[in-house]
């Protein structure tokens, strides 16, 4: 308990700050990744094998959404291993900051496996609407849009998000942390990714589980063209 224990104190006062972080992510993801991170340097582990235990859960669950046939069971299943593999993400960072700081090939494997995360995701349901229509009452083609524009405002709101983080000026060294929203936490609950993994509970109820992947698909294409808007005003006051 030693190393965990001095390992979870140090990791409570070099959190990042929450501006722009969702309520869940703030007080449900990042604690639960401050534990993994703590129990991860206990054992030895590296940010980088940290990031490859969060690409396991994921991608078996992933996996298992286009394999397997829909059940109550199944997306317990499904959104456990997702969270766990979303509070695996956020503890190799925490990991690597309590190691004294991360490696560029760090940062390249954590967005590389978050990029392949939703990509595949989004590909896997589309599977599964196609494997099984009479389960999800898919049978139209239709529906096989619904992953597909969902995957796109994913995907772009990801690299545009992580693209803009890149371009814009770094704050000045010692300059005061902005101070978080609350209202603005709650906003962004909708396109949160812990928020999201929770539809896969409505894996059983079928039609259920289509209606509501496909309202939050709507609401993740409406962010995005705030976010598209947001993004460009900042960046156009840039000048490089």
């Amino acid at each position: 308990m030693g190393r965990f224990g001095s390992a979870l104190r140090e990791l409570r006062g070099a959190q990042k700050s929450a501006k722009g972080v969702s309520l869940y992510s703030r007080f449900v993801n990042r604690p639960a990744g401050r534990y993994l991170a703590a129990g991860s340097y206990a054992l030895g582990l590296t940010p980088n094998q940290v990031t490859l235990v969060s690409a396991a859960f994921s991608f078996a669950a992933v996996a298992a959404v286009a394999l397997a046939a829909p059940s109550w069971g199944l997306g317990i299943a499904v959104w456990a291993a997702l969270a766990v593999g979303f509070a695996f993400d956020s503890a190799d960072g925490q990991l690597a900051r309590l190691r004294g700081g991360g490696s560029a090939a760090g940062e390249w494997l954590d967005h590389v496996v978050d990029a392949a995360k939703l990509t595949s995701l989004h590909a896997c349901v589309l599977i599964a609407f196609h494997r099984f229509p009479e389960a999800y009452g898919t049978a139209s083609d239709g529906w096989l849009l619904v992953p597909l524009g969902f995957q796109f405002a994913a995907v772009v709101t990801f690299f545009g998000g992580l693209l803009t983080e890149k371009l814009k000026p770094k704050p000045a060294p010692g300059s005061p942390a902005a101070a978080p929203s609350t209202l603005r936490a709650v906003a962004l609950l909708p396109v949160d990714y812990g928020v999201f993994c929770l539809v896969f509970l409505l894996l059983g109820g079928g039609a259920l589980f289509r209606w509501a992947y496909a309202g939050l698909g709507a609401v993740a294409a409406l962010f995005l063209l705030a976010f598209l808007a947001k993004w460009f005003r900042e960046l156009s006051a840039v000048r490089r």
